[in-house]
């Protein structure tokens, strides 16, 4: 089978295509045919090898994907050969032809949703509904504003923040990724980069602020989230590149907090929480994963230089 192999850290070239042979389930196992796979920041950083847990070399990369189960190990009752599902983690990589997952890490794919959406659905649809729910407390009629509301976690954001009766403002970098905002169903959509958003916010909230705020960019953006919360406003980092400076000062003054979380951190009972809502969301088709830019299994180089882009417009997935 074709895959992606790592042998070294480094740049988007240590991403080699290479002709692997396909593995094969033991008791509890699915190995599954991918069709797509989801391609998320953090595994650039484990490819560079600045992420604080790394693989053992040489690896596949990959934690998103779906596609059709194959074949199915002794034991295994939730699935069968033929069956549309998504990955949610494997045990051998999504970044190939066939993955190798644990019973539990193989999920129902709706018909309605094409293979490319199914790989758009854990990272982003998993993190948004952890930082929502578990670390924020959402609850409806509060008001969230997502930044970096145009790429895959940010979407997926907005469609589960509507879905729980919340208020959604969201920031984008681009005009484009501002209309995609709006498209989404958000009341507003700001320009992040502009030094007056914070002050638009504001305004946009009649001066109380947002309730809660997800970050994706907390080295970049979270001194200024600080001064946008209302009383008892809660900011959840989902990400960060670098440290961030802040005034304590801004969150005794709102009562506020600041939560942070790793989705590998995820308890059992959360994340068996996470895909039932999700999987419900999906069902039902309030949920719709968002697909920006395909690119070829051997392209996987060039999708890591893409996905740290500014000016997202949805997942960006690998077709294999």
């Amino acid at each position: 089978m074709k895959a992606i192999r790592v042998r070294k850290f480094g740049g988007p070239e240590v991403l080699v295509p290479e002709e692997v042979p396909a593995p094969a389930p033991a008791a509890g196992q699915v190995l599954v045919r991918v069709r797509a796979a989801g391609v998320n920041p953090y595994e650039t950083y484990i490819r560079a090898g600045a992420y604080a847990s790394l693989p053992e070399l040489p690896y596949t990369p990959g934690s998103d994907g779906a596609g059709t189960v194959e074949s199915a190990g002794p034991g295994v009752v939730s699935v069968k050969p033929g069956d549309r599902v998504y990955l949610a983690k494997s045990l051998s990589g999504t970044y190939a032809e066939y993955a190798l997952a644990l019973e539990e890490q193989v999920h129902p794919l709706p018909e309605a949703l094409s293979f490319a959406q199914g790989a758009a659905v854990w990272v982003p649809y998993g993190a948004a509904y952890h930082a929502l729910a578990h670390q924020a407390g959402a609850r409806p009629g509060e008001t969230v504003l997502v930044h970096g509301a145009s790429g895959g976690v940010g979407v997926a954001a907005m469609q589960l923040a509507r879905a729980m009766g919340l208020a959604v403002l969201g920031t984008a970098g681009t005009p484009e990724g501002r209309a995609l905002v709006l498209g989404q169903g958000a009341r507003a959509a700001f320009d992040h980069s502009s030094p007056g958003h914070a002050a638009a916010v504001l305004e946009a909230t009649g001066g109380r602020g947002a309730d809660i705020v997800l970050e994706m960019l907390a080295n970049v953006n979270l001194a200024a989230d600080l001064k946008m919360i209302s009383e008892g406003g809660r900011v959840v980092v989902i990400g960060s590149r670098g440290e961030a400076t802040i005034n304590p000062r801004d969150l005794m003054a709102r009562r506020g907090s600041v939560r942070a979380f790793t989705l590998w951190a995820v308890t059992p009972e959360e994340e068996k929480e996470i895909h039932a809502a999700v999987g419900a969301g999906l069902a039902l088709g309030t949920l719709k994963p968002l697909v920006g830019r395909e690119f070829p299994l051997a392209d996987a180089a060039a999708a890591h230089e893409a996905v740290m882009r500014s000016g997202a417009a949805g997942k960006i997935v690998l077709a294999c």
